[in-house]
């Protein structure tokens, strides 16, 4: 049986839970960037800035709560490594949209919009799971569904890829996509990342 100390404030399942709400928030911006103009890119890209800063704030909060708790829900590091992956996901997201800003790319490939679907729905997934962790009921299909939605963005990814090396693009215009695809890749991942420690937490508390 586990004891748990009364916490004050705000529980560690509710802070991980308001930095999921908040990455739903982030891919919804991400994916409406690519649609805008130029002008209309920067607009979004600054609220996705906002969003990343407040989620930096969650996770802040999250790891303060640490020091300041002797007995934790679960173990201590797998907190701090939910809490990380998650900032990890909203980091990269934050880059992509800023990359398509600063590198002023006017088309992006067609494969980039599969990557952004994946990308909302893991957050749709993640903010649905993340308030679980309490109880870690019925998380399986959880980590099923991410896994998945990873293995489906690395095909779009080296699709992609293959795709603009084998264009008459600049080859500059070659290394901005690049680029961008790329940290969209890294953010499936973190992704990844954070489902498989949703699965090592639930077999350890099992």
């Amino acid at each position: 049986m586990r004891f748990k100390k009364t916490e004050k404030g705000d529980s560690f399942f509710e802070l991980l839970a308001k930095q999921a709400k908040l990455m739903v928030r982030g891919a919804e911006l991400l994916s409406r960037i690519p649609d805008e103009d130029y002008e209309g890119r920067i607009a979004l890209r600054n609220e996705l800035h906002d969003v990343e800063h407040a989620c930096d704030e969650a996770t802040h909060a999250v790891i303060n709560k640490l020091n300041q708790t002797f007995v934790t829900p679960f173990d201590r590091d797998d907190i701090a490594y939910i809490a990380g992956c998650l900032d990890d996901c909203m980091d990269y997201m934050d880059e992509a949209g800023d990359l398509i800003v600063l590198y002023k790319v006017e088309e992006l490939p067609a494969g980039i919009r599969k990557q952004l679907n994946a990308i909302q729905r893991c957050c749709d997934l993640t903010a649905d799971a993340m308030p679980r962790l309490e109880t870690l009921d019925s998380l399986r299909d959880y980590w099923v569904e991410i896994n998945r939605l990873e293995n489906e963005g690395d095909k779009a990814y080296r699709h992609t890829l293959s795709l603009l090396f084998e264009s008459d693009m600049e080859p500059l215009e070659v290394i901005k996509l690049k680029d961008i695809i790329a940290c969209l890749e890294k953010a499936l991942d973190s992704f990844e990342h954070l489902a498989n420690g949703v699965e090592t937490i639930a077999i350890k508390e099992s």
